[in-house]
């Protein structure tokens, strides 16, 4: 079943039931109504025949109607004495010898009930005559309950014929306004279904309703799942594109050699150093992709230990000296005592691979420099070089896998980067709780500062973490 016609349906329910209590309750509301009327009528008859009976000086009854009392052709009259016999009955059912109630019992109080005679149903009020405190008779005036019967009849059919109506109405109402809603889901749908089968991810489903109501949030957010599903492919294709691109010339160069070691038919070392070093390349790439891979999963763990930085600093500072082969010079600006928490092999690898990228990058004769230093919440670590810079259209883009802003930066090592590691700093640094924030413009050089928190931060915020997990 459709939405729409479940839609459908669950209002008309609601609506006949709704109209189905309210009918119920008009119903005993006026049927109460009406014998409260028929009971008033026949105590205020009641009331005007008493005070026209009189008593013979022997208890017996002389019953005299009030000539004026007028009565309608409903309202029929008994009069009985103490020995149940009929004193008077009026001119509609002189023909009746029975009490149209039981007098089984002489009544101590006026009593209403319901009886049928005839098969006429009557409402019937038996009252007490006393002559002081003697019980010498009983009055019994009747109406008939056929107006009333009718009246109910009526007003069920009018009830019944109404809550159709109501039902007919709030369906077709209903179906009407759910179609007209459900339009742009369906159009959705279409979309969605055309979009599967031309892998078509540019599309977008058009809504021309208030974005602020939920069918206009649906398509937002699945429009918006789109784009997010259309740049993660791009990212793919261009992923493989350039995992390609690095495999092919490693691939090529490791062919080109033994092709060489072939046609020579003996071993050549710089063809096996050539071969070496091209695996080694490879290696090393798959050794990136993978370290990446489980960094961006959450999967590659972290050992929380306390991590003096300034030490790991000095560190990669001789490293990073013995790399630029007095090319560049490498020099600290300043250094305070930084106590991290942290995984002290990752954050060497950040370091170590901020301060080789500068080193790369940096022209014969330039300088790259290094410090350290801290406020109250957080350590900041910067590497700065004085090279060729980043254009500003490719600073957002520099943490992304593969990426590397060739036009500007002009390689002066081997060239034997693949654009993963500034992806894998970035990952490392973000899993230790800190930021990567870059400045750079065309010719002006590159400043990288990492900024991580405290080990007494960092050691404040574990159980927060351990607490919300």
């Amino acid at each position: 079943m459709s939405l729409r016609a479940r839609l459908t349906l669950l209002y008309t329910a609601l609506v006949g039931g709704i109209l189905l209590l309210f009918g119920f309750a008009v119903y005993q509301v006026v049927s109460q109504n009406l014998v409260r009327q028929i009971d008033e009528l026949l105590a205020r008859t009641a009331t005007e025949l008493i005070a026209s009976t009189q008593y013979t000086a022997l208890g017996g009854l002389n019953f005299r109607p009030v000539p004026d009392l007028e009565l309608t052709t409903n309202v029929y009259i008994q009069v009985w004495d103490r020995g149940t016999d009929l004193v008077f009955s009026s001119s509609s059912i002189q023909h009746l010898r029975e009490p149209m109630a039981p007098l089984d019992r002489l009544p101590a109080r006026p009593v209403y009930r319901v009886t049928s005679i005839g098969g006429t149903e009557l409402r019937v009020l038996s009252v007490p005559l006393a002559a002081g405190r003697r019980l010498v008779g009983t009055l019994q005036i009747g109406a008939n309950l056929a107006i009333v019967h009718a009246t109910q009849r009526t007003l069920l059919v009018v009830l019944i014929v109404g809550t159709v109506i109501a039902m007919t109405v709030a369906a077709i109402a209903v179906s009407l306004t759910t179609q007209q809603a459900l339009v742009s889901l369906q159009q959705a749908t279409d979309i969605a279904l055309q979009i599967t089968r031309a892998d078509d991810l540019s599309r977008r489903i058009p809504y021309h309703g208030s974005p602020e109501d939920e069918i206009g949030q649906l398509i937002l957010a699945f429009n918006q799942t789109l784009s997010r599903l259309e740049n993660l492919f791009q990212l793919q294709r261009r992923f493989v594109a350039d995992v390609s691109h690095e495999l092919r010339t490693p691939l090529t160069v490791i062919k080109g050699n033994v092709n060489l070691l072939r046609r020579m038919g003996c071993a050549d070392e710089d063809s096996l150093i050539s071969i070496e070093s091209e695996v080694d390349r490879l290696t090393r790439m798959i050794g990136d992709l993978l370290l990446l891979a489980r960094v961006e999963s959450g999967k590659l763990p972290i050992v929380e230990e306390e991590v003096e930085l300034d030490t790991l600093l000095l560190e990669v500072l001789e490293q990073g000296r013995v790399l630029a082969h007095g090319r560049v010079d490498i020099r600290l600006e300043g250094i305070d005592q930084v106590l991290v928490c942290g995984d002290r092999d990752r954050l060497k690898q950040v370091v170590l691979n901020l301060v080789e990228n500068a080193i790369k990058y940096t022209p014969e004769g330039g300088e790259v420099v290094v410090g350290l230093s801290k406020n109250e919440a957080e350590a900041c670590l910067l590497v700065r070089d004085n090279g060729p810079g980043i254009p500003a259209e490719d600073l957002p883009h520099i943490f992304e896998r593969f990426y590397r802003a060739e036009k500007s930066r002009t390689r002066s090592g081997d060239g034997k980067g693949f654009g993963l590691g500034l992806s894998i700093a970035y990952w490392i640094v973000r899993r230790h709780g800190g930021r990567i924030e870059v400045r750079s413009a065309a010719g002006e050089g590159t400043t990288f500062e990492v900024y991580l928190p405290l080990y007494r931060v960092r050691a404040e915020l574990s159980p927060q973490r351990s607490a919300e997990h």
